[in-house]
């Protein structure tokens, strides 16, 4: 099995966990399934539940929403970024945000 982390910023608040928290019983289902898959799967698991982006960089796809994370260390993922679809193309900013704080742990 492999471990799930949420990225916390300098004041211990994980804006992926409050963006989830915000989200109706059945979004936070969907993701509660991806995140399991991702669990049991790491790596291996992709399309149509998980998909490489950049770099370390993938999206796990839970319905309408997205939640950017990277294999950090021993078999641990780190969920960066979450964030509801609305166009076909991922937006800049959001793979930004997700890229900074990846960065922001890798240098630590």
């Amino acid at each position: 099995m492999w471990q799930i982390v949420f990225y916390e910023d300098h004041r211990s608040k994980s804006p992926v966990l409050e963006f989830i928290n915000k989200l109706s019983a059945k979004d936070r289902a969907k993701i509660s399934n991806d995140l399991r898959l991702l669990e049991e799967f790491g790596p291996n698991l992709g399309i149509p539940h998980a998909r490489h982006i950049e770099g370390k960089l993938w999206e796990l796809r839970p319905g309408d929403n997205r939640l950017f994370y990277f294999l950090y260390l021993d078999g641990k993922f780190v969920i960066l970024h979450g964030f509801r679809k609305q166009t076909m193309k991922t937006p800049k900013k959001e793979i930004a945000t997700a890229l900074r704080r990846m960065n922001e742990l890798l240098e630590k």
